[in-house]
């Protein structure tokens, strides 16, 4: 069974920096590239990063030069190092397996785990 666990979010004042995490199981996940998705509150699915098997990384212009997308395959997490954070970026974090090829605004399908809050506020 394909199990992804988000954690790392929490509340920061604007500009300060996070670090998120996603455990993955259930599969091979060095096999596999991923991405990271949000929703804020009353909003749609947003795409944010995408990182390859082989850890080339993608990143919507929103966040590009402020985020860095990770992974370890050894461990089998996903990371996301989330810097500079603005109120904008309040939002639920997903972690994602890609079941395509994609490199940018990867499908925006509904996520099959829990997510993790950042809430950036003063």
């Amino acid at each position: 069974e394909v199990q992804l666990v988000e954690s790392g979010g929490g509340l920061v004042q604007p500009g300060g920096s996070l670090r998120l995490s996603c455990a993955a199981s259930g599969f091979t996940f060095s096999s596999f590239r991923m991405y990271w998705v949000r929703q804020a509150l009353g909003k749609g699915l947003e795409w944010v990063s995408t990182i390859s098997t082989g850890s080339s990384a993608y990143y919507s212009n929103s966040v590009r030069g402020r985020f860095t997308i990770s992974r370890n395959n050894a461990k089998n997490t996903l990371y996301l190092q989330l810097n500079s954070l603005k109120t904008e970026d309040t939002a639920m974090y997903y972690c994602v397996r890609a079941e395509e090829y994609c490199t940018v605004s990867c499908p925006l399908r509904p996520p099959q785990s829990q997510g993790t809050q950042v809430t950036v506020s003063s």
